[in-house]
């Protein structure tokens, strides 16, 4: 393992997730991320926990659960590390163990390149600037993104509580995306067009910009052949496949744009919806599917103020 794999790992494990001695980690990969899933395995281990390995199949999709032998370990475990392909963020196996008090970090995508490189982002600065988006989100009650393609979208964010993705994992409970950088949502309205022009989940970089029309809360069109798929993948879990679920706005300095959503929703001064599943974050829908559209230069603003402008997150 490289020397920034292994402070990456360590960052993980012991600062995100502040791992004690005695605790019960479980570590839920896949076989092509087996090497990650054993990294973080034995570092927990070499902390002085009970560390324990479990290796299943790929999900269908995002926010597809995992088998229930799997699901009931999640919740009796002290910690989660989740280093799988499809997310376990949005599954109501990762919300049950939250609610029993697991504390839990999901890695879905992640590579090892990745993890060293997006990591070494200044930790203090992730933490202020997560925390302060998702206080302007709890405050605000609504958000519009605007952009040179033809964006126009406004989101409810009334009722709503949102959530800092800082890597701040330490407390009973506590859930979040690692590489982390981002603050995000779940809006109860949405409304109007937003325009992709970097990646969609699933799908991946897009080769021309594709526009979304939303009406009532749902994805109803979606242009060009990437959002054609995006629409597939979404459709096939019947009404609620299509459900807007998130407003999140990337924070860390370190993302790059790849076509791997997890690190792409998290580039700074980008901003990305998602459509399906929102009931393990604030929201109401529960579906097995929650796939991630980010847009790379808007303009956002919360009840008229601006916190991103043309690239550049304001707070």
């Amino acid at each position: 393992m490289s020397s920034d794999l292994e402070k990456a790992v360590s960052a993980v494990v012991r600062d995100c997730l502040g791992v004690r001695p005695n605790e019960e980690v479980l570590v839920v990969c896949n076989p092509v991320t087996l090497e990650l899933g054993e990294a973080m395995r034995a570092e927990s281990e070499a902390v002085g926990a009970a560390s324990v390995l479990a290796v299943m199949t790929e999900r269908d999709s995002h926010a597809g659960e995992p088998p229930k032998m799997i699901s009931d370990a999640m919740v009796a475990a002290d910690v989660l590390l989740a280093p799988t392909v499809q997310s376990l963020s949005h599954t109501a196996s990762r919300k049950r163990a939250s609610e029993s008090g697991t504390r839990t970090a999901t890695l879905p995508g992640a590579t090892t390149e990745m993890l060293a490189r997006v990591m070494s982002d200044d930790m203090d600065n992730l933490r202020r600037r997560g925390r302060a988006v998702a206080e302007i989100l709890d405050r605000g009650t609504e958000a519009r993104i605007t952009c040179d393609h033809g964006s126009d979208l406004r989101l409810g964010l009334e009722g709503r509580k949102a959530i800092p993705d800082a890597g701040e994992l330490t407390h009973t409970g506590a859930f979040g995306n690692l590489p982390c950088g981002e603050g995000f949502i779940a809006p109860a309205t949405a409304e109007g067009v937003l325009v992709v022009d970097g990646s969609i989940a699933g799908v991946g970089l897009v080769s021309s910009p594709v526009r979304l029309t939303i009406e009532g809360g749902h994805l109803v069109d979606a242009t060009g052949p990437e959002g054609e798929k995006l629409m597939e993948l979404l459709t096939v879990h019947g009404p609620d496949g299509t459900n807007v679920a998130e407003l999140g706005i990337g924070t860390n300095e370190k993302a790059i744009l790849t076509g791997n959503i997890l690190e792409d929703e998290k580039i700074f001064g980008t901003a990305h919806v998602a459509f399906g599943a929102s009931a393990a974050i604030g929201g109401n829908i529960q579906v097995p599917v929650h796939l991630d559209v980010v847009s790379l230069r808007p303009e956002v603003t919360v009840d008229g103020t601006p916190i991103v402008l043309e690239g550049k997150l304001l707070v």
